[in-house]
């Protein structure tokens, strides 16, 4: 579950504070899992809620979006397949909050856009807007490494 607190977090000791936070809650509404799906996979869902409510909190008046539209670029140099996990969870860490909360929930847990909305309180098409951005961010920082590395 570190993991997933890491990928919502800028530190590693703020993904601490919400680990613990997030266990918590696991511990003390324990009584209601229902055994409905998988304990892992509910376990997921609090971590992630743990996240979102953090960011909230840690960063209020921070707006999660402004609506802007970028084309994307599908010139993806083949340097993903070189970076290490390290590497790619560093790239992610260090999107503006708003992008990562957006991407991590829609690339890595597999939110739709309008779940998105409701658990982040934006619009739909903010959510779309963000994810957008964060791939071209992370599109310009893995064109900046590959320019480094060549």
């Amino acid at each position: 579950m570190m993991s997933v607190c890491l990928r919502y977090a800028r530190e590693t000791e703020e993904a601490e504070d919400i680990l613990q936070e997030g266990f918590i809650k696991v511990f003390s509404h324990l009584k209601g899992f229902r055994h409905e799906g998988s304990f892992e996979g509910w376990i997921r869902r609090i971590m992630v809620t743990s996240a979102l409510k953090h960011l909230r909190k840690a960063r209020p008046t921070q707006e999660l979006s402004i609506v802007e539209e970028f084309r994307e670029s599908t010139d993806l140099p083949d340097v993903i397949g070189h970076l290490g996990e390290q590497e790619i969870h560093r790239l992610i860490r260090d999107l503006p909050d708003g992008y990562r909360a957006v991407f991590n929930l829609y690339v890595i847990e597999g939110y739709k856009h309008q779940e998105i909305a409701e658990l982040l309180s934006i619009e739909e098409s903010t959510s779309r807007s963000q994810l957008v951005k964060a791939r071209k961010w992370l599109q310009e920082k893995v064109l900046a490494i590959t320019r480094v590395a060549l």
